[in-house]
Formats: C-alpha cells, sequence, structure tokens
C-alpha cells in the first residue's frame, strides 16, 4: 500500500486537470490520483479509472517523487527520420531538378545521401517537405500543329 499526501492546491489541480488537461492519458492519471485522495483502495481505483493495479502504482509513486510535475510528463515516442538531417538539400534538389516519379526521387536521395528508402518511405518524406505528386497530361503523339492553328483561326475568327 502506497500513502501519499495531498496538499490543498495539489486537489484543486487534481480535480480540475482531471477533466480539462489537453492529454488524455494525463487525465486518467490525475483521476487516479483524485480517487486516491477520496480514501478508495487500489483494486477500487483501477476499477473506476479503466487502469491496471500495475498503472495505478506507478502513477502513484510519480507523484511521490516529483509530484504534479512527474505526473503530467508523457514521453512519447517519435522516431526522427535519418533524411531529416539533409532535408533542406533534398528539397532544394528537387526544387532546381524535377523527378517524374517516385522510384526517381528514391534513386536521387540514395545518390545524395547514400541512404536508402523505400518508394513509400520516400514519399512519406517528401510529403513533410511540402512537395506534392502532380498529375500531368500527355500530349497526343499524333497532333498536327498546323491544322490545329488553322482550326483555331477559324473558330476565333467566326466569333
Amino acid at each position: 500500500m502506497i500513502k501519499v499526501e495531498f496538499s490543498e492546491q495539489d486537489l484543486k489541480t487534481i480535480e480540475y486537470e482531471r477533466f480539462h488537461h489537453p492529454i488524455p492519458r494525463v487525465q486518467r492519471r490525475m483521476e487516479v490520483l483524485w480517487l486516491k485522495s477520496q480514501g478508495l483502495p487500489r483494486k477500487q481505483i483501477a476499477k473506476i479509472s479503466g487502469a491496471c493495479d500495475n498503472a495505478v502504482t506507478k502513477y502513484l509513486r510519480l507523484y511521490r517523487q516529483g509530484g504534479l510535475d512527474e505526473v503530467r510528463k508523457v514521453n512519447f515516442y517519435r522516431p526522427e527520420s535519418d533524411l531529416g538531417t539533409y532535408s533542406d538539400s533534398i528539397e532544394q534538389h528537387f526544387r532546381d531538378n524535377p523527378v517524374a516519379n517516385i522510384a526517381q526521387a528514391a534513386a536521387e536521395i540514395e545518390r545524395l545521401t547514400g541512404i536508402r528508402r523505400s518508394k513509400t518511405q520516400v514519399g512519406v518524406f517528401l510529403k513533410k517537405l511540402g512537395m506534392k505528386y502532380r498529375k500531368v497530361g500527355s500530349v497526343p503523339s499524333g497532333a498536327d500543329p498546323e491544322a490545329q492553328e488553322e482550326f483555331k483561326k477559324k473558330t476565333l475568327s467566326q466569333e
């Protein structure tokens, strides 16, 4: 059993943040602390809050170790791409030398940085840089430019 003492100010903060904190995980932690402040046992706190027994114990220990600041800390895992260090040079290169497809972009990135990525990863990376795939239409190969000019002259002169 973990004994925890709550100050009046902490209780007011806990009561407010269990509903109004922007991160739902912190809201749940505040709910656990609030239930503990009401004198409920750990098993009942776990049942009411929806957290497991170990999580309740962890939240109480966090509060004991560092107060509300420690309870509010949430360390989300966000891996960083190795290409991030080259993003400015890659973006500038593609603005100066546009490529026709993702496969060419992947080959250019590998040539510039030495880092090989799949087409999907390259597409996501380029999208983060603000670059978009643009659909373009092709010019028909059998078009006769002289006939087109005559058509334009006839149509435009009749209006």
